[in-house]
């Protein structure tokens, strides 16, 4: 008995040998199968001006959770944001980072999720203490920069699992090439 313990991991270790530890400093992961991404322009060739802006903020209190969502969208989908129940597609880590460095890599983030007809995002932004600690501020500007993206239908704090008060979901409108897959596929239906 024993010695088949030892075999067991003699061969786990060498089917290990070669494993090596991945990059802890990915600051985008993409979810969702990339399967029509051949299609897609590269957003970095064409990368249009950020127009994300860092004047005048209004400071959200820590004790308020981030919450948006455009006229005309329904109730509903802001509160299955809010539960988690969309399969995220893609995330972006901004914890720690100056506020500049934020805005860009946010307008990048969004340009690529828009190039692969993402949906659903969460964005992790950290969790402050007091108002004006950093992850606050930092927090305080995705609100306002998700409200100046026209594609951001709604926003909500995350849930526990996926960062908490330190993260929120985003939903993205439909892109015109999806709407009509969906256009198509129940026309199809209704024959």
């Amino acid at each position: 008995m024993k010695n088949d313990d030892q075999n067991e991991d003699l061969l786990f270790f060498q089917e290990m040998a070669d494993v090596q530890k991945l990059s802890d400093n990915n600051q985008v992961v993409y979810l969702k199968n990339q399967h029509k991404t051949a299609k897609a322009q590269d957003p970095e060739l064409t990368q249009p001006e950020n127009i994300l802006t860092t004047g005048f903020l209004d400071i959200v209190e820590c004790t308020t959770p981030l919450e948006y969502k455009q006229p005309g969208v329904q109730q509903g989908v802001l509160d299955k944001l809010r539960q988690g129940k969309y399969p995220l597609e893609a995330s972006l880590n901004l914890l720690r980072k100056p506020v500049e460095t934020c805005r860009q890599e946010l307008f990048s983030f969004f340009l690529q999720a828009q190039a692969h007809s993402l949906r659903t995002l969460l964005v992790v932004h950290g969790r402050g203490r007091h108002d004006q600690s950093h992850a606050n501020i930092v927090r305080s500007y995705l609100a306002k920069w998700l409200k100046q993206l026209d594609q951001v239908q709604a926003f909500s704090v995350a849930m526990g699992k996926d960062g908490g008060a330190g993260a929120c979901y985003i939903a993205l409108k439909k892109s015109a090439e999806a709407k009509q897959e969906n256009w198509e596929r129940h026309a199809k239906r209704s024959r």
